[in-house]
């Protein structure tokens, strides 16, 4: 009986052993699987380098340097707070006939940019189709002209630190069903061929059309007693 038990079956303790050797094998082969499946998918996520460190270099990471594009936009950014422009904004016909002269003024004198020249202006033809003449070949020119030249408009010259771009976020967009509420088309005006005011597209516009309509000795040069409150 001792010989039947020692060849002839298992004992319950030697097999409950080989049955724990067999679980851990199994427990290592399912661990290195899951160890290489992690591997490799980190190895997957790196060609997918974060976004984040779009200011950050580590030395740790030598590659880092040769993939990241440079995006920095922080010195332009720095240069548009500090540089004064000047925008020209006009309030058309259409604004002018329903009396919104002196809403439009208060959004730019609040937003708190400095005023260098006002004028109540009948508008020529010939003046309307220059200052218009990169829209010539659209079909929509004739009717523009004749709505610029149909009325008295108010003709401003604006100074300010980024006020190109303050002034067209002020203003809204072109179309005033698409122009966000707080604009000065979102908020007033309902067509595109009736959106109250105009607006310099650039810097460079900005100068060229305060230069078209007004003559020299028409803007004033002066200091707000504000600006040392709007300034550092």
């Amino acid at each position: 009986m001792e010989t039947l038990a020692v060849f002839g079956g298992a004992s319950p303790c030697f097999s409950s052993s080989l049955q724990r050797s067999a679980a851990e094998r199994s427990c290592s082969l399912s661990y290195a699987h899951h160890k290489n499946h992690l591997r490799t998918r980190h190895h997957q996520l790196s060609a997918f380098p974060s976004k984040c460190h779009l200011f950050s270099f580590f030395p740790s990471r030598p590659h880092a340097k040769t993939l990241a594009k440079p995006r920095i936009f922080l010195p332009h950014l720095v240069a548009s707070l500090e540089q004064v422009d000047e925008t020209y904004i006009m309030v058309k016909p259409d604004g002018v006939q329903r009396g919104l002269v002196g809403e439009v003024i208060s959004r730019f004198e609040k937003k708190g940019f400095k005023l260098t020249g006002l004028k109540l202006f009948q508008c020529p033809q010939d003046l309307a189709e220059e200052h218009y003449k990169d829209l010539k070949g659209k079909s929509f020119f004739p009717k523009l002209i004749d709505y610029i030249v149909s009325g008295p408009v108010v003709c401003m010259a604006w100074e300010g630190v980024g006020v190109v771009a303050a002034a067209r976020k002020l203003i809204g967009s072109t179309n005033p069903l698409q122009a966000e509420p707080g604009t000065i088309r979102g908020d007033l005006a309902v067509q595109t061929g009736r959106n109250v005011v105009h607006g310099s597209d650039s810097p460079e516009n900005g100068k060229r059309e305060i230069a078209l309509w007004f003559k020299e000795g028409e803007l004033c040069q002066w200091t707000p007693a504000q600006e040392p409150w709007l300034r550092e």
